[in-house]
């Protein structure tokens, strides 16, 4: 029996370790169109690698999915954050959790994790060919036809597809072709642009529990916000474009943005800390007295913005001042021309619709024999290593292969 499994990357890596694993007699060789492997390993995480995140309830895990929440339940029951921990670890792969849940190898290296892959690989006589583009699959009788070039083909029983997402749709046709539905694909986890905004003067400054949303639809996170030199970006935003990835795109990436910088505060709240500090700290100049846990520098800016100067007394604070003031902790509004990528991380929503996967197999229900496995599904996680756990879960169960 011959499979073979194409993607180079971390969802075709993991399933033709299980897949070699699972059935030792079988010959399986894996096929990368391009000269590199494991590239988003590589860069993943500043090149530390985000192995997977230290969720491990999954009822909370599928909950980071925008896409694909219901059906990776049975997903990952199989093969769940546990299993991935336990699998790295028992090959000498030790990971340490961040504080934010974040789990990486204790080397803070993503080389690690490729080594490692690349010596199971190895170990377990897995042919690895780069350079090899499958151009064309045609079913045949016992198997599939992969055809390489025109007068370069090869007869194989199953195959494992681990080719990653496409940016455009016609990157999926040849995979319509054999029946699969295709969910159109569009970019997810992206920063928000704001030109001409001087708000971009505080690049660096991290706010950490702030509130986004969207206007006009309900799409609503919580969490640290970066301010950049392009915008705004953080993991509130983060979460915001990937479960807006879909609205978002179909407003061509212009919408009203509003920022409640207090995050857990209302208005009214706000409101009410203000007239304590008025009380507390009438003649201290407000600008070395602030009510909120907000980065120093974000302050004076909105002190600004709300016409107040430093040297202002809080006893000298004029209502509309602070009524603007309130305003803008708690409703900041920008305009988003465009989006920018995250890092080298770039992830899309969309491809095979997982209606025509066995979510508990991972072969297709339209083309027998042949699975599936990593972003070419449409499944897509928030950032933090849901994406590769997605990976390492669907590439352990499409190894399997019946």
């Amino acid at each position: 029996m011959e499979i073979a499994v194409l993607g180079g990357g971390a969802a075709g890596f993991f399933s033709a370790i299980s897949c070699k694993q699972h059935h030792p007699d079988y010959k399986v060789v894996l096929y990368e169109k391009s000269t590199k492997l494991l590239s988003k390993v590589k860069v993943s995480g500043g090149g530390r690698c985000n192995v997977t995140h230290a969720c491990y309830n999954i009822s909370q895990l599928v909950k980071r999915y925008p896409r694909g929440e219901k059906l990776l339940r049975k997903s990952f029951e199989i093969f769940k954050t546990t299993d991935t921990v336990k699998w790295f670890e028992e090959r000498g792969v030790k990971l340490k959790t961040e504080e934010d849940g974040r789990m990486f190898p204790v080397t803070d290296n993503s080389q690690t994790i490729i080594d490692c892959l690349m010596n199971e690989v190895e170990k377990l006589g897995v042919l690895v060919k780069t350079d090899s583009p499958v151009i064309e699959i045609e079913r045949s009788k016992n198997g599939f036809l992969l055809r390489f070039s025109e007068d370069n083909e090869k007869k194989v029983d199953k195959v494992i597809i681990a080719t990653g997402g496409s940016p455009k749709p016609e990157g999926f046709n040849w995979l319509a072709e054999l029946g699969h539905r295709i969910e159109k694909p569009v970019p997810s986890l992206f920063t928000f642009n704001i030109p001409n905004n001087d708000i971009t003067s505080l690049m660096g400054v991290v706010v950490e529990n702030a509130e986004v949303w969207i206007e006009k639809t309900k799409l609503n996170q919580q969490g640290p916000v970066l301010i950049t030199h392009w915008g705004l970006s953080g993991p509130a935003v983060l979460k915001l474009s990937a479960f807006g990835a879909r609205t978002l795109n179909e407003m061509n990436y212009n919408f009203k943005v509003h920022v409640n910088w207090l995050g857990d505060l209302n208005e009214e709240n706000a409101r009410d800390k203000i007239e304590e500090e008025l009380k507390l700290s009438n003649l201290k100049k407000i600008n070395n007295t602030k009510p909120f846990e907000i980065p120093n520098r974000l302050w004076l800016y909105l002190l600004d913005k709300s016409g107040i100067k430093e040297e202002t007394r809080w006893s000298e604070l004029k209502k509309e001042n602070r009524n603007r003031l309130i305003n803008f902790l708690t409703n900041y509004e920008f305009d988003v021309k465009g989006k920018t990528t995250f890092k080298e991380e770039f992830v899309t929503c969309g491809g095979v619709s997982l209606a025509d996967v066995n979510m508990q197999t991972m072969e297709s229900k339209v083309c027998s024999g042949m699975y599936f496995a990593g972003e070419v599904l449409d499944i897509d996680g928030i950032t933090g290593g849901f994406n590769f756990q997605a990976a390492w879960t669907t590439g352990f169960i499409a190894g399997r292969i019946r």
